[in-house]
């Protein structure tokens, strides 16, 4: 199992959302967060914003799932030809899941 997290611009998120779910991902986890990447912030007049609202998107699959839901959430979240601030995606192994309401273990 691999966790997929996407931090996206919030524009983008409903349409992302939709499309990996109609990929048959539908189990996601969405959180609000602020950050900035390598650019450090962005300047608008002579206002430095330091922290750029985005959500993260996260998701659960099993490891041949992965190059799919990446390439989707790529290709959705993209804006135009590509520029700053589109996001990151990370991607780190996940030991073990369980189901609270059952205690059944995995996906």
């Amino acid at each position: 199992m691999l966790l997929v997290r996407a931090i996206i611009r919030p524009e983008k998120t409903g349409a992302v959302l939709a499309e990996i779910a109609s990929a048959g991902f539908p189990a996601v986890t969405k959180m609000d967060v602020y950050g900035r990447g390598k650019q450090k912030g962005i300047m608008v007049g002579e206002i430095h914003y330091d922290e750029i609202p985005k959500e993260m998107l996260l998701v659960v699959v099993a490891d041949e799932d992965k190059d799919d839901l990446v390439k989707i959430i790529m290709r959705v979240a993209r804006t135009g030809n590509g520029s700053y601030g589109d996001g990151r995606i990370f991607v780190s192994p996940v030991e073990s899941a369980y189901t609270v309401s059952n205690g059944k273990q995995g996906l």
